[in-house]
């Protein structure tokens, strides 16, 4: 069985992410999607302008995120780019809220909670996607990386609120008061992420897939009141493979001696967040089967 390749840096710098970029020998052209998290008014993790702004002109990217389900300043277009402007995003790039003018359906291919993925319709402006992930915990889901930010992240305001209610309600208003177990909710968000890609692959469109692991809280950047992080930083994973990159995040986080690493652990157990790999790859979506990669001794 081949394995997936990981790239692996413990460097958080400009220069060791475009490095990583580089790595994966991707060509990713024409009109650019970078899929990060602009974060919650009040929250602190998000990825900053220094760190990814050079990466993101070097590929004339376009910031691309879509609003949130759950009340705060993020619901609507005109309120979000505010805080992406506050947050920096807007000073290396223009960014684009997905679904500012509408929504559309992609196929859900073997899914057991959804019978569709709904994504912001600006989605199908780009050419190809870099899903630039900041991995951190997060107090529904247990952790986020890859695999959350190309599911809820690329994911509508309806399409939100159909995920986390496991394809019950398309409503906002209603997702949140809706009964479900919290391995379907892990499961949904893995469906949603392999109806991007199956989305992104049937018109020969390329992804490829990074997450930095700094700023560790046990809150995820939607949280306006995210605490502060638990562990040290561990660096950044770059791959071609969702389950493999994300994966990588939870080794990770489990090879750690650092002292906080049992209160991260903690919380993804709790949410059963590890479940998105291995449901994933039973999706056919990825492999968490990888070889890992360590750049920094190459």
């Amino acid at each position: 069985m081949v394995k997936s390749k990981v790239y692996y840096t413990k460097n958080i710098t400009p220069e060791s992410l475009i490095r990583i970029y580089e790595k994966l020998d991707i060509n990713l052209s024409g009109k650019v999607g970078v899929k990060v998290s602009t974060g919650e008014k009040g929250s602190k993790g998000y990825l900053k302008a220094d760190l990814i702004g050079p990466l993101v002109q070097k590929l004339n990217g376009t910031i691309i995120e879509c609003n949130t389900a759950y009340p705060g300043a993020r619901t609507n277009a005109k309120e979000h780019l505010e805080v992406a402007k506050e947050h920096g995003f807007t000073s290396f790039a223009d960014v684009d809220i997905m679904d500012a003018n509408g929504e559309m359906k992609i196929p859900v291919n073997a899914g057991s909670h959804l019978k569709f993925d709904i994504v912001g319709e600006n989605l199908k402006k780009y050419d190809c996607m870099l899903n630039l992930a900041h991995g951190k915990g997060h107090a529904m889901g247990g952790a986020g990386a890859n695999l959350k930010n190309q599911s809820i992240g690329v994911a509508s305001r309806n399409g939100k609120a159909y995920i986390h209610s496991c394809g019950q309600t398309a409503d906002p208003n209603k997702c949140w008061s809706v009964v479900y177990q919290q391995k379907d909710f892990i499961e949904s968000m893995a469906e949603a992420a392999k109806a991007v890609a199956d989305y992104f692959n049937a018109q020969h469109k390329k992804i490829a897939y990074i997450t930095i692991m700094n700023y560790l809280s046990v809150d995820c950047d939607c949280d306006a009141h995210q605490t502060e992080p638990v562990m040290e930083d561990l660096g950044i994973v770059a791959s071609l493979d969702p389950v493999a990159n994300d994966q990588a995040f939870f080794d990770l986080i489990w090879a750690s001696n650092d002292q906080g690493a049992p209160k991260l652990q903690a919380r993804i157990d709790r949410q059963e967040g590890r479940h998105i790999t291995e449901y994933a790859e039973q999706l056919g979506l990825g492999s968490t089967q990888y070889e890992l990669i360590n750049i920094d001794e190459i």
